[in-house]
C-alpha cells in the first residue's frame, strides 16, 4: 500500500509536468480549444513528442542511475560513472565529425547506441571476470575519460567552426526540434533496457548486505554485471541518441525518493524512473520559459545548474557521515 501511494503521488506529479509542458511558453490555448489548424500542428507535432521525449530519458536516467547507486552501494553512483553517457556522445560526435549524420536522420541516434554499447563491452573487459564494484567505477572512470578525450580531440579538429559549434550545441543537451520519430526509435530501446535492469532487482536487495553475502546467497554477481551495464547502455544509450549530454538526473532523483522506500534498491527502480521522466520534462519547461528570443538555454546546462550544488550536498553529507 505504501508503494501505492508513492507510485500514485508520482504519476500525480508526471500529469502536472506534462500539463505544464503542454501550455507554458505563449502556448495559444484559447486557439486550441477554437480548433485552429496552426494551435492543433503546435500540440501535436511539437509539444506532445517533446514531452514524451522528456518522459522517455528521464525515465531512462532515472532507473539507470537507482540500478547502479543499488549496485554500487553508493548514493553518489549514476549512469556516468560507469563511462557509457561518455560513450553514447562519442558516437554521436563521430557521426557528426565526419560528417555521417548528413546522410539520414537515423544515422546520429544508431551510432550513439552503438557507443554506448561498446563502452558497455569494454568495460567489462577491462574489469574483467570476477570484478569487484570498486574495480567497475575504476574502470569506468577509463572509459569515460577516454571518450571525453575522443571527444576533445574530434573538436579540436573540427574541419569549420560550423562543425564545431554543432557539436557543441549538441553535447549540451536538449528536447527542441523532437518528432514522433525519436519517439519511436527511444521507447523499445529504454523500455528494453528498463526492463534488463529491473531483472536484478532482486540481486540488487540481496547486495545491500555486501557482495560476499550476497554471493553466498546464490548471487551470480558477473551476470548481475552484464545485465545492469547491459540494460544502463540500451536504456541512457538511446536517451543520448534522441536528446544529446543531460547529466545529474540519475543520481539527483533517487536520491530523494530513496527515503520513501526504506533505502531498498529494488522498490526505487520504478520510482525513481517516474521521478526522473517528471524532473526532466519540468526541466525541460523551466529551460522554454527562461530561453530568451533568439538565446536558446540548453536542457543540460539547466540540469547541470540544478544538479551540481545538489552534487556538492551529497559529498558534503557523505564526509560528515563517514568514521
Amino acid at each position: 500500500m505504501r508503494d501505492f501511494r508513492i507510485v500514485a503521488g508520482l504519476v500525480g506529479l508526471c500529469g502536472i509536468a506534462a500539463i505544464a509542458g503542454l501550455f507554458a511558453g505563449g502556448f495559444p490555448v484559447s486557439e486550441w480549444l477554437d480548433g485552429e489548424p496552426a494551435a492543433r500542428l503546435i500540440l501535436i507535432e511539437l509539444r506532445l513528442p517533446r514531452i514524451a521525449l522528456g518522459f522517455l530519458v528521464g525515465a531512462a536516467l532515472g532507473i539507470s542511475g537507482a540500478g547502479l547507486q543499488g549496485y554500487f552501494r553508493n548514493p553518489l553512483a549514476d549512469p556516468g560513472v560507469i563511462g557509457v553517457s561518455a560513450s553514447a556522445g562519442l558516437g554521436a560526435v563521430a557521426a557528426l565529425y565526419f560528417g555521417l549524420a548528413a546522410m539520414s536522420g537515423l544515422v546520429l541516434p544508431a551510432m550513439a547506441i552503438a557507443g554506448a554499447g561498446l563502452g558497455g563491452v569494454t568495460l567489462l573487459l577491462i574489469a574483467g571476470r570476477g570484478a569487484t564494484a570498486t574495480t567497475l567505477i575504476l574502470s569506468g572512470v577509463a572509459v569515460g575519460a577516454l571518450a571525453n578525450a575522443l571527444v576533445a580531440l574530434a573538436m579540436n579538429f573540427s574541419p569549420n567552426p560550423w562543425a564545431l559549434s554543432e557539436i557543441a550545441y549538441w553535447l549540451m543537451g536538449s528536447l527542441a526540434n523532437t518528432s514522433w520519430t525519436d519517439v519511436k526509435l527511444a521507447t523499445p530501446l529504454i523500455a528494453f533496457g528498463g526492463l534488463v535492469i529491473w531483472s536484478t532487482r532482486r540481486d540488487l536487495d540481496a547486495l545491500t548486505m555486501g557482495e560476499e553475502t550476497a554471493r553466498s546467497m546464490g548471487v551470480n554477481l558477473r551476470g548481475v554485471q552484464i545485465r545492469l551495464i547491459a540494460g544502463t547502455a540500451l536504456a541512457v544509450g538511446a536517451a543520448v541518441a534522441v536528446a544529446g549530454a543531460i547529466g545529474f538526473v540519475g543520481l539527483v532523483v533517487p536520491h530523494l525518493l530513496r527515503r520513501f522506500v526504506g533505502h531498498e534498491p529494488a522498490r526505487l527502480l520504478l520510482p525513481s524512473a517516474l521521478g526522473g521522466g517528471a524532473l526532466l520534462v519540468l526541466a525541460d519547461t523551466a529551460t522554454r520559459i527562461l530561453s530568451g528570443e533568439g538565446i536558446a538555454l540548453y536542457l543540460g546546462v539547466t540540469t547541470a545548474m540544478l544538479g551540481v550544488p545538489f552534487f556538492f550536498h551529497l559529498v558534503r553529507s557523505s564526509a560528515r557521515q563517514a568514521p
